[in-house]
């Protein structure tokens, strides 16, 4: 085509077509301070690259540690006073502490409430900011600017002095940090004038419990621009003067200047979870002849790349705002423990090798992770839809684990079982990263673990859950056990979360049964399929609810199914009562279809009126009492199944209002109020809703689909994982138009609430017309398959 340049119009055109090509920034839609309050250590690192191991951030409370092991802290919205700036956030991983400082040398942080008493800092969030890959505050007792970006492996921070004959670096190496439970060892040295190394080793509660021969050791290695005038070394509060090293429980350096006006001290930190040699492999790898300025743009591009994956469009800012930072946290949420060079922390202090890939593209990191409770209906359905490397980099992490130890981790930190859960639904994820095609590892072998995680109790591993699997496969249930005075009592015999355990054995043995039956294993599959019907053992037809049996086939007695925590974990059996998604349909049946549709649609007309969660309590489990609870996992499939019941504009109606009222743009309404945005699972919910892609099952079918809800933007343009392009395009698009009117997929009419996965995955563009009313014969004449 020729195009002239005689006129200014044709010019204009010409400028307007360019134009059009360039996509605006996503990552300025990203707020890392929503949701601060309450929230968990690895919630927010925001100087940070995509699932790097180098997550550094602002702590202002993080030495205090937690009872529990597990509870917020970190950093707190509602805490004015900085302690230090932290490179390891992981489950139960954190330690590395940097701070600078000037005037009197303190080498304790101090107390929250009084921040004179130790090293800490005020500050004023008007002097902060956080963005993906950076993070910059003013410390205001120091008059000292911080900065903080990284690499994959690498944290660096940039401060900026006043002037000041007595300017010091803080090096506190050797206290506990966020989850990471009491410092047992550590070590820092200075190599020479501008290098140092170092370890902290630690005890996390949950190691403690769950893998009590384990450990987690972090290692460094450090470059400063500037060669210190004097170096002291630390320990506890002991001081030592022109000394260069330290070791044990509390130790620590502190490098100290005569700074002159807006003066700048760098120092970069290669971080590994094996060796400090390692370390420094790593930071020759990521960081050697990097400024920080250089790392900060390439963090900034790289999550612009990565966020942009998912392109939005439309006018509502807050929306926008919501879907991007919950995309952010997905994410964030997990870590790479691997070096460069494919060593990775095995059980005990010991030193892997990763298998050798010689497809960079399926290249599959080592990495750190909390339990993938409720994982399947939110970060693995975003990870097979445009990040499917890191799906394949769990898959390979699980395997590799259970190379090493004989089974799969419900939770890990460097190859130690941190459990916390229980009930493992790796299996489940790994059936459904094959049913999607997600197979960059030996199958047969995954086949195996699968297998064995939903079959085998002899020897089990405690940390890798599951130790009422015996009395699961006896009884076809779990039997209700009495708490006897212990806070939880699960073994081969039963469990007081017997309920909520025998409905989670169900599904995940459905998932089982599709594996076994796509490789061929139909006696398998049979077995597996008996199983997955174990739900309907504790269904009581009487008051059509979910009520835990014991031993002897009776359900138990006193029962309140409002009453958390008593056979249900986390939740209640009128939660729990709707969680059967491997056969939505065999429940539908079971409660009554109208019967069915009316309790549902009662549950989120009172739900809404607390946020569709605990109200505004800020706590982790605020709502664990509601009838529904969106701030936990178990609940989260459950306003998709009226695409099952014959009524898909009650899933329009109510995921795009949960969207609305339980997520929000503030540092303390963000997921809720203050309530578990765990490792980027509620983000994920978020991003999946937004584009009104979604499935109950998890990808566990044998042919996965998608149920379709209510997309909330004009126009998303989605990079598959295969590079092909699906773009979601809604017309009439409002506010208060949330019900699908009628819809098409590549120009055909689309009459049903969902497809088959393989076809979407083709690509192409999905066209919605809206409307503000239900249009009741749209979706309703085919329901989404329930048992395949």
């Amino acid at each position: 085509m020729k195009i002239k340049f005689g006129t200014g119009a044709a010019l204009m055109a010409l400028l307007l077509a360019s134009c059009s090509v360039k996509r605006e920034s996503v990552s300025k839609y990203v707020d890392p301070n929503i949701g601060t309050a309450h929230s968990r250590w690895f919630f927010y690192t925001p100087a940070a690259v995509p699932y790097g191991m180098a997550k550094l951030a602002p702590s202002t409370n993080g030495h205090y540690g937690n009872a529990s092991g597990w509870e917020a802290v970190g950093y707190d919205t509602r805490q004015n006073s900085i302690e230090g700036f932290v490179h390891f956030h992981e489950w139960q991983v954190g330690g590395v502490s940097y701070m600078p400082t000037t005037g009197t040398l303190k080498v304790k942080p101090g107390d929250l409430e009084g921040p004179n008493t130790g090293y800490r800092s005020k500050f004023d969030r008007k002097n902060q900011v956080a963005e993906p890959g950076y993070y910059k505050v003013l410390l205001d007792d120091y008059n000292i600017t911080a900065e903080l970006t990284a690499t994959k492996r690498v944290g660096f921070q940039r401060y900026t002095f006043p002037k000041n004959e007595l300017s010091h670096i803080i090096l506190d190496i050797g206290n506990k940090q966020g989850e990471s439970g009491e410092t047992t060892n550590a070590n820092i040295k200075m190599l020479d004038d501008t290098h140092f190394e170092g370890y902290v080793s630690t005890y996390p509660k949950y190691v403690k419990i769950y893998d009590p021969e384990g450990k987690v050791d972090m290692y460094f290695y450090g470059e400063i621009s500037k060669k210190p005038a004097s170096v002291f070394s630390f320990v506890g509060d002991k001081v030592t003067q022109n000394s260069t090293s330290a070791a044990g429980k509390g130790a620590g350096l502190v490098l100290n200047y005569n700074t002159t006006d807006n003066e700048t001290i760098e120092i970069k930190t290669g971080l590994s979870y094996t060796s400090t040699a390692n370390a420094k492999a790593n930071f020759a790898a990521e960081a050697t002849g990097v400024s920080f300025e250089q790392a900060k743009k390439n963090a900034q591009e790289t999550w612009e790349q990565q966020l942009g994956k998912i392109a939005v469009e439309g006018a509502d800012v807050q929306n926008k705002t919501k879907f991007y930072t919950g995309l952010f946290h997905a994410l964030l949420g997990r870590g790479i423990a691997s070096d460069v060079n494919g060593t990775y922390p095995k059980h005990g202090g010991l030193t892997g090798q990763l298998p050798v890939q010689t497809d960079k593209s399926l290249k599959a990191e080592f990495i750190n992770t909390d339990a993938i409770w409720g994982g399947f209906w939110n970060i693995t359905q975003l990870w097979s839809l445009s990040y499917p490397e890191w799906y394949g980099s769990f898959v390979n992490t699980q395997l590799q684990l259970y190379k090493d130890k004989g089974w799969f981790g419900d939770g890990v930190a460097n190859s130690e079982y941190v459990s916390g859960v229980g009930t493992n639904f790796v299996g489940l994820a790994v059936a459904g990263a094959y049913n999607v095609g997600i197979r960059n590892y030996d199958v047969n072998l995954a086949y195996e673990a699968v297998k064995g995680n939903e079959l085998n109790y002899r020897n089990r591993a405690f940390g890798s859950g599951k130790m009422d699997i015996k009395a699961f496969l006896q009884y076809g249930y779990v039997p209700f056990l009495d708490q006897t005075g212990r806070d939880f009592v699960t073994d081969s015999t039963g469990s007081n979360f017997a309920g909520s355990h025998t409905l989670e054995y169900s599904y995940s043995a459905f998932a089982a049964a599709q594996m076994a039956k796509a490789m061929g294993k139909i006696n398998d599959y049979n077995s597996f399929i008996k199983y997955s019907n174990g739900w309907r053992h504790i269904f009581n037809p009487q008051n059509k609810l979910m009520q835990p049996k014991r031993a002897n086939g009776n359900f138990i007695e006193k029962f309140d199914p409002y009453q958390p925590w008593r056979g249900f974990q986390e939740g209640n059996a009128v939660q729990y009562t709707f969680y059967v998604p491997q056969n939505p349909a065999g429940l539908i049946d079971a409660i009554g279809k109208d019967n069915f549709n009316k309790r549902l649609d009662s549950i989120f007309t009172v739900s809404e009126k607390l946020g569709f969660g605990g109200g505004k309590t800020i706590d982790a489990f605020a709502g664990i009492n509601s009838i529904y609870n969106h701030g936990n996992q178990p609940n989260l499939h459950i306003s998709w199944l009226f695409n099952f019941s014959g009524k898909p504009w009650l899933t329009q109606k109510w995921t795009r209002l949960i969207g609305q009222e339980f997520y929000g743009t503030e540092p303390i309404h963000g997921y809720g109020y203050g309530q578990d945005e765990d490792q980027g699972q509620l983000g994920s919910w978020y991003v999946m809703n937004a584009l009104g892609l979604f499935d109950v099952k998890g990808f566990t079918d044998l042919r996965p689909i998608i149920e379709l809800g209510s997309p909330l933007f004009d126009k998303a343009t989605i990079t598959l994982g295969d590079g092909k392009i699906l773009t979601i395009e809604t017309k009439n698009n409002a506010k208060d138009n949330v019900y699908i009117q009628s819809a098409t997929f590549n120009g055909s009419p689309l009459d049903n609430c969902w497809l088959y996965r393989d076809e979407l995955m083709k690509g192409g563009k999905l066209t919605f017309i809206m409307g503000n009313q239900p249009n009741t014969s749209w979706g309703t004449k085919t329901p989404p398959p329930s048992v395949q």
